[in-house]
């Protein structure tokens, strides 16, 4: 097992979020591991980017974003989600890349579980797969280069040619330059 260090988190948000496609996310809980291979994730970047928690500035919501790279922006939308971002680039500069979809690797029945149901959408949207593996707001600020409770790990590299990049999805009140950004990356179905 390798865990994603700090210097992984430095570069630009773009690049994370490529290169986030085909890691291992993981959560204990009690011993126990629930993981999954990341297949889809979302850039937000910073200040310029209207989509972006920090487009407005700094807020106790959204402090951590303003922290340093490697750690966990958890928040709660719609008051009743919870969904997971990490944060991206240099402390003070905003960004952060969302989670949006994983693959199952370990842990699935506990999975089902805490889903109350199975199948291919169970951990295919960002508060599905926090529902999933158990990540609230208790996670936000999390050192995700700790190794404990929740962290990300070296797994597959998936190649450019099976990756597809798009416009993110659910920002309808961003400016269009933002809302037609090819900033959320997705592995191609087969």
């Amino acid at each position: 097992m390798i865990i994603l260090n700090k210097t992984f988190y430095e570069p630009g948000t773009l690049k994370v979020a490529r290169a986030l496609i085909g890691k291992k996310l993981v959560r204990q809980i009690g011993g126990l591991e629930l993981s999954g291979m990341i297949i889809e994730t979302e850039a937000y970047c910073g200040k310029e980017d209207s989509a972006c928690h920090a487009h407005r500035g700094k807020t106790k919501r959204n402090s951590v974003m303003f922290g340093p790279p490697g750690h966990a922006y958890v928040y709660f939308t719609y008051g009743m989600h919870y969904l997971l971002n990490m944060v991206t680039e240099a402390e003070d500069k905003p960004c952060a890349v969302l989670i949006r979809a994983i693959l199952p690797i370990a842990g699935l029945e506990e999975m089902e579980a805490r889903r109350k149901r199975k199948g291919p959408e169970l951990t295919k949207g960002p508060a599905k797969l926090c529902q999933a593996l158990g990540i609230d707001k208790s996670l936000n600020g999390w050192n995700l280069t700790s190794g404990d409770q929740l962290w990300v790990e070296d797994y597959k590299n998936i190649p450019a040619k099976l990756i597809t990049a798009t416009p993110r999805i659910g920002i309808d009140y961003a400016k269009e330059q933002h809302r037609k950004a090819l900033w959320r990356f997705v592995v191609k179905a087969e």
